[in-house]
């Protein structure tokens, strides 16, 4: 089981907290529905316990206070209206918690003015950030030691994702989720929250030191290797051999660390690939298959298929759909 801790605060902005919270739960049920027992923990915590008054006036109950929240593998932090400051000051003991759920390992997301809590526990430091436009020179001016790149709405340092915009913090959502679920559920929550098919998170987000989320460095490294191999002719078992292992032991610590085993991971990756040269490209659908590694085209169409729900060819239909207008 997961655990993911949404952070509750007065005159926070709901949305931020209330999308990605009800993103995660649709993935959750998509997987269950598809016999995958992995489950989530979805928690709200408040500093101190007490309900928190949104900026529309709506009360928030949390779940928890923060002294009784879990540790947590995925953290969100909720944007502020306007000024940060205030709540900046009331907020010593939720940096102190943030820094260690950082120092455990947790992936810890912001979004709008949020990230200046990431940003006043010294966790950006060092690091690439964004925000909300409205705060560019503020946040500049506040925290000269982080490295604020106003051009891009997705930053992402190790496990650290600033968002400038709700819509910009779905699409982090939805890289978690794939990161979680795989493909095929990120997929299937996509297109359930928001109608259009959005460009990949590795073309829109600044990535600097970018991490799964696990702690086997042995199969992150693994991971990393099949990314840039991809579109070779790749035997597992040389790949085991390789980072010297033998075939059972990694696929035990494959499945183990990403819950996929290593032909699964690779079968995404491909995937992956084949979907952006669909998105990017005037290469045949036959083309693509072969960039991507696989010589039977009916083998590729079906595989694609089971991972996002759709054929290629319907694929490169969807997202590179144009808006249909009458002029008058």
């Amino acid at each position: 089981m997961r655990t993911v801790t949404f952070i509750l605060v007065d005159q926070m902005l709901s949305t931020g907290t209330v999308l990605p919270l009800e993103m995660l739960r649709g993935a959750e049920s998509r997987a269950r529905a598809n016999g995958d027992s992995a489950s989530l923990k979805l928690v709200t915590a408040s500093i101190d316990g007490k309900p928190v008054k949104s900026r529309s006036g709506f009360q928030l109950a949390p779940d928890v206070a923060l002294a009784d929240a879990p540790d947590s593998d995925i953290v969100y932090l909720p944007a502020l209206w306007r000024n940060p400051r205030p709540a900046l000051r009331r907020s010593g003991a939720l940096l102190q918690w943030l820094k260690r759920q950082a120092e455990l390992g947790a992936a810890i997301s912001a979004v709008g003015t949020g990230v200046c809590f990431m940003a006043e526990a010294g966790l950006l430091d060092g690091k690439p950030a964004t925000t909300h436009w409205h705060y560019f020179d503020q946040f500049a001016a506040d925290y000269p030691q982080v490295k604020l790149k106003r051009q891009y709405f997705i930053t992402q340092a190790d496990k650290l994702f600033c968002a400038a915009s709700v819509n910009a913090l779905a699409d982090v959502t939805v890289h978690l989720i794939r990161q979680l679920y795989g493909p095929a559920i990120a997929s299937h929550v996509e297109r359930n929250f928001s109608h259009e098919i959005r460009r990949p998170f590795d073309e829109i987000a600044y990535s600097e030191g970018a991490v799964h989320l696990h702690p086997d460095e042995d199969i992150v490294q693994a991971q990393t290797w099949l990314k840039q191999h991809c579109s070779e002719d790749v035997k597992l078992s040389e790949v085991a051999k390789y980072f010297d292992m033998s075939v059972r032991s990694f696929n035990r610590r494959f499945k183990l660390a990403t819950g996929q085993t290593p032909l699964q991971y690779l079968q995404n990756v491909r995937v992956d690939m084949a979907r952006e040269l669909l998105q990017s490209s005037n290469l045949s659908v036959n083309e693509i298959a072969e960039k991507v590694g696989y010589q039977d085209m009916g083998h590729f169409t079906a595989l694609f298929k089971k991972f996002l729900a759709t054929t290629p060819s319907e694929y490169r239909t969807t997202v590179r759909a144009k808006l249909f207008r009458v002029n008058t």
